[in-house]
């Protein structure tokens, strides 16, 4: 405990922090709240004296809008397809670097590196590899993963160019979404795994106990509370889903912009000066990420094993 002649030296410690969070974090947010409510905003407007009634008109609007709901249908996608396939392939691959001894840390740097690398630049990379260069029925490469599709005798698909369909570009977008969440996964379930006791395995062994068993029995048990972590910022990180998306596509998002998010509708508003439906949509956002870590928690509760 801080003595209380004392104290005054500790909150002039955190003075500089609180500022700056009250000024760039607390005031925004709760700035956001209230244009939310302010039918019509427009911040050009109110600078000349204008008012704007209390009420529900930009959430309406919001909803309403044609382009929010494929905004919000590519968003609930990518998390339901991503999350689950991201956590798995991450558990199966620290389960593995966690059995094998040489070039242990080799293998843990190389996963490791794409949490490292710029997410707009691995989107570009990605464009790169999905992309089809030519003009007409003239094709001079069919990009990385074309040309591997061919080798195994099948044809080339018009991934990200234009004139590709919703499907295909879904593909590449998950594709890049679980590569790139890899890394921190398997990070924090490995060393969830270096933790746990040694015996469980060993009984587990003498006993004779399958290595599918013993991994549905033990490993699974022990490391839920690290799985429910992971499940639980990959869904926050998934509904907030933009750079990949403009690292693959550039600002277009997609051809006609079918690859759009939530996140995406609400940067294309503010050059729009809707600040309004801007605020609404995220304050919608920040509604349906509160209710799917709500569940979450409600089942972390009944799952997990501390």
């Amino acid at each position: 405990m801080v003595d209380n002649k004392h104290q005054w030296k500790a909150w002039a410690y955190l003075a500089p922090a609180l500022i700056l969070l009250s000024i760039f974090s607390f005031y925004p947010l709760i700035n956001t709240f209230r244009i939310a409510f302010l039918n019509g905003y427009n911040g050009l407007a109110i600078i000349g004296g204008e008012t704007f009634t209390f009420g529900f008109e930009n959430f309406k609007t919001v909803i309403n809008y044609s382009d929010f709901r494929v905004c919000l249908k590519n968003t609930l996608l990518l998390c339901v397809i991503t999350v689950p396939i991201s956590t798995t392939l991450a558990l199966l691959i620290a389960v593995a670097l966690n059995a094998i001894k040489p070039l242990q840390k080799f293998f843990q740097t190389v996963f490791f590196l794409p949490y490292v690398t710029n997410s707009i630049a691995i989107g570009m990379v990605f464009n790169v590899m999905f992309t089809r260069v030519g003009a007409g029925d003239i094709i001079q490469t069919a990009g990385i993963m074309n040309n591997i599709i061919e080798f195994f005798g099948g044809q080339s698909i018009n991934w990200v160019n234009p004139g590709s369909s919703w499907t295909a570009n879904m593909i590449v977008v998950c594709s890049y979404i679980v590569w790139n969440a890899l890394p921190f996964k398997i990070l924090v379930l490995l060393g969830g795994l270096q933790t746990v006791n040694k015996q469980y395995y060993q009984a587990a062994k003498i006993d004779g106990t399958s290595k599918f068993r013993t991994f549905m029995r033990i490993t699974v048990p022990l490391l839920s509370p690290m799985i429910a972590y992971v499940v639980i910022t990959s869904f926050i990180g998934g509904f907030k889903e933009y750079s990949s998306i403009v690292g693959i596509f550039g600002e277009s998002m997609g051809p006609n912009g079918q690859m759009n998010t939530i996140v995406g509708y609400v940067y294309d508003m503010l050059p729009k000066s809707n600040v309004g439906n801007a605020a609404a949509a995220a304050l919608l956002l920040f509604g349906i990420i509160l209710i799917v870590t709500a569940l979450n928690f409600y089942v972390s509760k009944k799952k997990v094993h501390y």
